[in-house]
């Protein structure tokens, strides 16, 4: 018995150890809500609306800032518009909430959990200069989860993770197929430009 005592003092002695160099230890950060954010813009042929949504959640990184993990949502209620004044704002966000779109009675949020963020060497062209992570993650929109892959900017600043990201997300693939028929008045393209500003801040000592 006392053999084996010793011997479990000695893994937990180890595993704190590997955690304090930082081989297991995981740091949380959650999203600050007042300064992220999920910017949007949807086109149509010949003209465009801008906005964005809120964001909350919280991703883990290690002691370099390498992130490991993450979960954010997004409430459909907290869509905004940035181009039009009242009362065609009103009439947008109030159209946007609707079935023709996102049909926020049903489906009141969009979620967004990180899988995979690998380094990104950018050989192929990304939207945003010094991106250099590819974050790959399953998100969720009406219902329907489909995997979603875009380079990042991810820096760390003491207890501080910023990461910023510019893509088009093709709203078909998640069911919103209203006003995709371009011999129709109104068309509205596929593609919306998304583009993300999200600041965390480190929770855990």
């Amino acid at each position: 018995m006392k053999i084996k005592s010793v011997l479990l003092a000695a893994m937990a002695s180890l595993l704190f150890s590997c955690s304090r160099n930082g081989a297991v230890l995981r740091n949380t950060f959650e999203v600050d809500a007042a300064s992220s954010s999920v910017e949007w813009k949807g086109s149509a042929p010949d003209h465009f609306h801008i906005g964005a949504f809120d964001v909350t959640g919280a991703l883990t990184a290690d002691r370099y800032g390498r992130i490991k993990s993450g979960t954010f949502r997004i409430p459909i209620a907290s869509i905004r518009d940035f181009d039009l004044e009242d009362p065609l704002k009103e009439q947008l966000l109030t159209h946007l909430k609707s079935a023709d779109f996102f049909n926020l009675p049903v489906y009141p949020e969009a979620r967004f959990q990180i899988t995979e963020v690998q380094p990104y060497h950018q050989k192929e062209p990304a939207a945003l200069d010094g991106a250099n992570m590819l974050i790959t993650g399953d998100f969720t929109l009406m219902g329907q989860t489909h995997q979603l892959r875009f380079p990042a900017k991810v820096t760390m600043s003491g207890d501080r993770i910023q990461t910023e990201a510019s893509f088009n997300l093709n709203r078909l693939i998640w069911g919103m197929s209203s006003f995709s028929d371009p011999e129709q008045p109104l068309y509205i393209l596929p593609e919306v430009g998304i583009t993300l500003k999200i600041r965390a801040i480190k929770t855990n000592e």
